[in-house]
């Protein structure tokens, strides 16, 4: 089975992270993405990049309207996404747990 997980993050929180800090977590991501890939079951993994180009897509009344985005309700951005192939919910969330944005609090 497929599983999709979406990296949230608040921009406002990592705006005010300390630079050392921000290229701390940074520095981390190869290698936690590298561990994802070799689970084997890392089919995609990708950055949405720089949030000023952003749009989403949505259907409403039978029209699609184009907001900012991509936002949840909450104004936390989706920064990234991944696509995990495995035999379980649990196996899928332990890889899903690797993932550099599972790390931001």
């Amino acid at each position: 089975m497929k599983y999709v997980g979406l990296a949230y993050f608040t921009p406002e929180k990592f705006a005010a992270m300390a630079p050392d800090d921000v290229k701390a977590l940074v520095s981390q991501c190869p290698a936690l993405d590298e561990k994802m890939r070799a689970t084997g079951k890392m089919l995609v993994s990708a950055s949405l990049g720089d949030l000023e180009g952003w749009r989403t897509l949505r259907p409403r009344g039978g029209k699609t309207h184009v907001t900012d985005g991509p936002f949840t309700e909450s104004k936390e951005v989706v920064g990234g996404l991944f696509l995990v192939e495995a035999g379980s919910l649990d196996e899928a969330l332990r890889i899903a747990s690797m993932h550099p944005a599972a790390q931001l609090h």
